[in-house]
This record gives structure tokens, sequence and C-alpha cells, in this order.
């Protein structure tokens, strides 16, 4: 089958998802921006306010705007999710092939979704908003995040300035699959990459918060560092839980082994009761902590195979079929093993 011209391929449609949570002052602007930068694109687009038990007017202004504007659709939780489950939301009810997210507090600027969409014609799969130049406190917000996003670089392999920034746009094929909770939301980069999604990073706007206060503390960071450890987790040892539980075990068999081999030791050449020491209980202590934990990864072995097979999924992903009856790319979502 011959491809079309590039001048006759549709451009691809847009879902923008928005979090909503008590930004009253915000949203009339913000619809603005968004509609008459979007309406200049060729892209058909729908925007998706995410109401997160806001206890503001947001929700009555939400109706209103969705009522002026048809591509405007609202989705509201009942109590305040999160952040995440917001996002997460938008990615559910996005119908569309691009799927861009933005803050609702006009710190994002709209005018930057065409040079995000423009990269993404370039054949990438993800591009991240980078706030190079931002307009927060310096400490708490600032350089605490430059060391977040340092370490979940670090760690992850996939190299970001800006985690933090909402400010994205993803082919909704790598997020369509994708679960998220906690403060997992910044993550989504490090899922995509699981299934092999080409990311790539740009410069954007940042504002300086025109209206309210920031919902961010301190406390984020903890929260940030230890959902960190359960995507290092799944990233490595879903497929092969054992793996880890195994390895630990051994570990904790082999530590109790050498143990108790100290213990007769002391008892044979330095006349020392095994009574008196208290190695042969740590012995004891660690051999059931080995047991114990290739018991846990056997179980954790069996619960991966009733997911694979309970729900038709696979521990690899086709990017493209050729020469094939359907060449269809398969999108059956899984993580990587």
């Amino acid at each position: 089958m011959n491809d079309l011209p590039m001048s006759d391929v549709p451009a691809p449609s847009l879902s923008i998802v928005v979090p909503v949570y008590n930004e009253e002052r915000s949203l009339p602007l913000l619809i603005e921006q968004l509609t008459s930068v979007l309406r200049k694109l060729p892209n058909p687009f729908e925007i998706i306010l995410v109401n997160d038990g806001s206890q503001d007017r947001s929700l009555s202004i939400l109706r209103a705007l969705s009522g002026d504007n048809p591509e405007v659709k609202v989705v509201d939780f009942r109590r305040n999710y999160g952040q995440t489950a917001a996002l997460m939301a938008g990615i559910d009810h996005a119908s569309n092939e691009i799927v861009v997210m933005i803050d609702a507090d006009l710190q994002n600027d709209p005018v930057d979704i065409p040079r995000l969409l423009t990269r993404l014609d370039e054949g990438y799969d993800v591009v991240s908003g980078w706030r190079k130049d931002r307009k927060d406190a310096e400490f708490r917000r600032n350089r605490i995040s430059r060391m977040a996003n340092w370490l979940i670089s670090k760690v992850s392999g996939v190299k970001l300035h800006d985690y933090g920034c909402t400010l994205k746009a993803y082919r909704r094929s790598v997020v369509s699959g994708v679960r998220l909770y906690g403060e997992m939301h910044r993550f989504i980069p490090i899922y995509a990459e699981w299934q092999g999604a080409r990311i790539t990073e740009i410069p954007v706007t940042h504002h300086a918060r025109r209206f309210g206060a920031s919902n961010y503390g301190l406390e984020r960071i903890f929260k940030v560092v230890l959902d960190l450890l359960v995507v290092m987790f799944l990233r490595r040892y879903f497929a092969k839980p054992i793996y880890l539980f195994g390895g630990f075990g051994i570990a904790s068999i082999i530590a109790s082994i050498a143990t108790i081999t100290l213990a007769i030791a002391l008892r044979l050449f330095a006349r020392i009761s095994l009574i008196l020491t208290p190695l042969p209980l740590l012995a004891a202590l660690l051999f059931l902590v080995g047991i114990i934990s290739i018991l846990l990864g056997l179980v954790a072995e069996m619960l991966v195979r009733t997911y694979y097979e309970s729900q038709g999924a696979r521990a690899y992903l086709v990017r493209e079929l050729i020469n094939f009856v359907d060449s269809s790319p398969t999108e059956t979502p899984s993580e990587k093993s």
C-alpha cells in the first residue's frame, strides 16, 4: 500500500489533560489560553479537566466553561485523590492519539504545546518539558527539585532534567497501559521507556504563580524516594521476583551457615560455650529469614504468572510486524522483563 503524501496525512488528534485542585481564579484564563493556541493548530482536540475534589468554586466554573466550549470535558472526583490519580483519570478518559499534560495554575504556558508536537513529529514518543528558568522558591523548590531529578535520573537511567514538570506530550500507545499510584505521575517517562519509547526533552516557559499557593511541601520528597524504590523494583524484578527474594534468602542462609561455623570454631578453639554467645540464635534467625524469603519469592512467581495468564499479557512488546497478514503494531501493555 502506498503511503499518503505528507500534505494528505491528517494531523493527529490531541487530548489535553489538566488536573485541577482549587484553581477557580486560574481556570477561565487557562481555557482562554489553551483554546487560543489549539484552535490555530490543524489537530482536532479535546481538553479534559479533572476536578480533584476542589473545595472552592472550581467545579461550577468548569461546568460553565464546558457549556461554552464543546471541546472542554470535565471529570469530577468525589474527593481529593491527588495529582497522580487526576492524571491517571485523564489518560483513562482520553480518546485521541496524543496526550498532552499541563498544570492548571498558569505556570506552564500553552504556547509551548506546538513545540512539543513538533518534536513528536520527529519520531519521538515522549517529549518532556524542562523548566530551565524556573520561577519558584530557590531553596524550598528549585534546589531540592534538582537533587531529586538527579537522583531519579541516576537510579532509573532515563536522563531528564525535570521529572516534576507536568507539561509533557505522549503518544497514547505508550501511556494507555500505565497504572499509577502514590506520587508516581512524575515517573511516567520511565514507564514509557520500559515499553521502548523514544524520549526527548525541551526547555519550556515557566511563569511565577499568579493565584493561590502551591500544594506541594517538603514531605513530598520522602514520598518520591519511596515511590522511586517501587518503580525500580518493578523495573528489575516484576517478571522474575524470585531473583530478589531468592537472592536475599540464599544470602541469609549463607550468613547463617557462616555464623554457626564461627560459633562452633569459638567453642572448639577458644573454649567459649555456645550458650554464652548469641551466635547460635543469630544463625537460626538468619536461616529462618532465608527460608521465608525464598518461599515469598515462589509465591510472587505464582502471582506474576497469574497476572500474565489471566490478562493475556505478554512479557514483551512488539513495535511493528513486517510481511504478516495483519501488520499493525502489537500494543499489549505489560511490564518489562
